[in-house]
């Protein structure tokens, strides 16, 4: 109930309003059965501008952080999650991909449609990166069509660490279903499941026109602060150099 409340009442027209999303290629998305819409993550306003523009209910995997903020910010936002009817993932540990194809697969089973970011995380500088392949297992697993989608503009309109989003054109674009039928039973070959994650991403890459790159996100977001780290720790010793020990 909350989950239509938002979308048409409270946050839908918003968002509408805001954005004004230009929709392209909504005829690819299935009217009824079980699918997958992947797309690329820009922008924590993706996880609401798609489910504001389409006819049926989708369900993402959302990260588990946004369940388990502290005080009362962390509160509303986990009752805001929950009551949209998005799902937390923890993306820590072992089990965490595998945690996240069974909740992914209990929404397929219901013939729903389900949101995912095969990159796993939100691009920090608007960049297309390489996808896991946690979203080819549940195609398989669960024999549904793949729906690659494009985000347009969200990262200039809402970049990380933006509370107020700019005025900024917005672009939805979805592609063709993809089908991968052709690879049943073989959800356990690892060659197969990076070909099928790489032809997602081409999909998505060809609809975004973005600029790929060959690496997971969040190995390049570590790089890049390990390496902010060290520089900032290398101008505050030329800043201030230690004194020899008399």
């Amino acid at each position: 109930m909350f989950y239509y409340l938002l979308k048409y009442v409270l946050l839908g027209p918003l968002l509408r309003l805001v954005f004004r999303p230009r929709i392209e290629g909504l005829e690819h998305v299935p009217s009824s059965g079980a699918a997958i819409v992947a797309g690329n993550h820009l922008s924590f306003s993706d996880h609401f501008l798609m489910p504001a523009i389409l006819k049926r209910r989708i369900t993402f995997l959302a990260k588990a952080e946004y369940f388990t903020g502290p005080g009362l910010k962390g509160r509303l936002t986990a009752f805001f999650f929950r009551s949209a009817g998005q799902i937390p993932v923890d993306r820590s540990g072992k089990e965490a991909g595998q945690a996240a194809i069974r909740e992914g697969l209990g929404v397929l089973s219901k013939d729903e449609l389900l949101g995912i970011y095969p990159e796993g995380t939100r691009s920090h500088d608007g960049r297309l990166y390489k996808g896991k392949v946690g979203v080819a297992v549940m195609a398989l697993k669960a024999r549904v069509p793949v729906i690659p989608c494009a985000m347009i503009g969200t990262f200039e309109a809402q970049p990380p660490g933006k509370v107020i989003p700019n005025i900024h054109p917005v672009v939805i674009r979805f592609g063709k279903p993809l089908d991968f039928s052709r690879y049943e039973g073989m959800e356990n070959e690892k060659a197969v499941l990076r070909a099928i994650t790489d032809e997602i991403m081409y999909a998505i890459l060809s609809l975004s026109e973005q600029e790929y790159v060959d690496q997971y996100a969040a190995v390049v977001k570590a790089q890049e602060a390990e390496a902010a780290a060290k520089e900032r720790k290398d101008r505050k010793e030329r800043k201030f150099p230690r004194m020899p020990l008399s």
